[in-house]
Formats: structure tokens, C-alpha cells, sequence
């Protein structure tokens, strides 16, 4: 699969290649931040595969928190685009950011479920989590 994409002003551009490894909403009070509100749609990518064609992203890392994210945005129109979590070995991608966010399809699941508010969905069938899906 090959996946482009990019910020709102079009001033940060990515590619991302390969199979997504998961697709999922996720309902954590700091997505919400980032979302405006709403769960954060996602996709797991392969980090070999992703790279910005266009652009060098602002990154922000909260220094308050334990094992804190890196987020990547556009510094011009403040996009968020993606994602990295320490020991996740994949790219966070931001489904808003694609070009055709239809290629994105459905998600598998929803997570942090315990911190969703009255007005989020999920898909009737989808599984879900109060927090992260158990390891096997």
C-alpha cells in the first residue's frame, strides 16, 4: 500500500508505504486535545516506509509526563500528521492527513474507552478497550 498525504496549508507532505498494521480510534483525553474534540483516527505504518517529501514537521514532546509521545505538525497551519510513542516501532498516522481518507477504510478497534465522552461513536461490532488492547 502507498499512502500520501499532508498538512492543511500543504506546506508538510509524507508518503507512507506499507500495510498498515492497525487501524483504530482512539478516545484518550489527549487525542481529544489534538482532535478538537472528537476520537482520533489512526493507522499504524511501517517507519521504514514513512518519510516527508515536502517540509520538516515542528515536533512537540510534553517534559512533565513518563515515556512521553512525540508529535509531528506543521508549523505554518499547526496540522498534527503523526505520531511516535516509545517501544512502539511504528508511525502514528494521522487519517485526516491522507490525500484520499477513504484508503483508510474501517477501524479495528476503539482504545481508551474509559476516557470517551457522550457524544463519541463507535461502530456498532467494533471491539473496544478501556484502555490498551491486551499484548499476547
Amino acid at each position: 500500500m502507498k499512502l500520501e498525504g499532508g498538512c492543511y496549508c500543504g506546506g508538510l507532505r509524507y508518503r507512507a508505504e506499507g500495510k498498515p498494521m492497525l487501524r483504530a480510534q482512539c478516545h484518550c483525553r489527549a487525542c481529544q486535545h489534538i482532535s478538537g474534540g472528537a476520537p482520533n483516527m489512526f493507522m499504524l505504518m511501517p517507519p521504514d516506509g514513512f518519510s516527508y517529501t515536502a517540509g520538516t514537521p515542528k515536533t512537540f514532546t510534553r517534559k512533565d509526563l513518563d515515556n512521553p509521545v512525540t508529535r509531528e505538525f506543521c508549523a505554518e497551519c499547526g496540522t498534527h500528521v503523526a505520531t511516535r510513542r516509545p517501544g512502539l516501532p511504528m508511525v502514528i498516522l494521522k487519517v485526516g492527513t491522507l490525500d484520499n481518507p477513504a484508503d483508510y477504510g474501517m477501524p479495528q478497534m476503539a482504545i481508551f474507552t474509559a476516557e470517551m465522552q457522550p457524544f463519541h461513536c463507535i461502530p456498532e461490532g467494533l471491539p473496544w478497550f478501556e484502555g490498551l488492547p491486551p499484548t499476547r
